[in-house]
């Protein structure tokens, strides 16, 4: 593809999802590292299924040391807003992990005060954040041009037609900032990410498909190879609901049911009835046997078979 013909494809979405969509705005007073934080939950995922996962973490956890040690399997459970709640809490934990372990604390503020270029690798250095949250921090953050680019942005791009599968392989779409300037730069990332994640969530929606083929009427048969492709592909599996606090020693202490309640009386009737039936079949016997005295003198003796085998001669 020519790059005219990309630029072109590139506005005309721009110019169609400003129909469909609103843009959405961080707050203002977000530090640079709440912005990578939050990037870290926003990747694939619709700005509100974010914005709760965000605040969830910061209700359920004292601080974000806190949640720098807890399991990614927990981190998962307060996260369940997200389409993949296991990858974005990998992300996160293992960027708090890497902050923490080079600044001793939770402040990158001072790569502010760096040149962009640097500041940009450093932010790219950090364990766990991936090219999205580089080029979310770098618009949101430090005021660079970047549009954040996801995976679900990238294939939305592909089956429009803007990128090639190599471009898309390599995270690459070739003159998206020259076609967006800076001044529309957050504007054109918001409405493009919020397609995205729809089209991620419901990639078999009409209403998104009559949108991807009104900017793009080409489209339609990279679209049905790639709905093909997206039902190959197994989801992730949703993590599973947290157990309430005492949840298992509660399920341990439950009553069995009603149905189990009477074979476990009767079972219990019978153990009685065994222990009580040896001293009455005694007394029974101890009546119908004569004593000692009274057994007749002319019975044979019965002969013992450990007395027989001592007689045996040895071999």
């Amino acid at each position: 593809m020519s790059n005219p013909n990309r630029s072109v494809l590139i506005n005309t979405a721009f110019k169609s999802l400003k129909e469909h969509y609103q843009p959405c705005q961080p707050p203002a007073d977000r530090t640079l590292f709440e912005h990578l934080l939050y990037a870290c939950c926003l990747e694939d995922a619709r700005p509100e299924a974010a914005d709760e996962a965000f605040a969830k973490l910061q209700q359920t956890f004292f601080d974000w040391n806190e949640v720098r040690v807890t399991t990614i399997k927990e981190l998962a459970e307060t996260m369940s807003s997200l389409p993949a709640p296991a990858a974005a809490a990998k992300r996160l934990k293992q960027a708090l992990q890497h902050i923490f372990e080079t600044h001793y604390s939770f402040d990158i503020e001072a790569l502010k005060k760096q040149n962009l270029g640097k500041a940009i690798k450093d932010i790219e250095a950090i364990r766990g954040v991936t090219p999205f949250v580089a080029d979310y921090v770098t618009q949101h953050g430090l005021g660079g041009h970047a549009i954040p680019l996801s995976q679900s942005i990238l294939d939305v791009l592909l089956v429009l037609g803007v990128v090639t599968e190599t471009e898309a392989k390599r995270n690459r779409v070739p003159g998206l900032e020259r076609a967006i300037p800076k001044a529309k730069g957050v504007e054109f990332a918001s409405l493009l990410h919020q397609f995205a994640a729809e089209f991620l969530v419901s990639p078999h929606s009409v209403k998104l498909r009559t949108l991807l083929l009104h900017i793009a009427p080409d489209a339609k048969e990279r679209l049905a190879k790639r709905l093909a492709k997206l039902d190959e592909t197994p989801a992730e599996a949703p993590p599973p609901k947290p157990e309430s606090k005492g949840g298992a020693a509660k399920s341990a202490r439950a009553p069995a049911p009603a149905e189990s309640a009477a074979p476990a009386e009767e079972a219990a009737a019978a153990k009685r009835k065994r222990a009580a039936a040896p001293d009455d079949a005694g007394r029974a016997k101890a009546a119908a046997e004569p004593s000692a005295d009274e057994a007749p003198a002319t019975a044979p003796a019965k002969a013992s078979a450990t007395k027989q085998l001592s007689k045996k001669k040895p071999r």
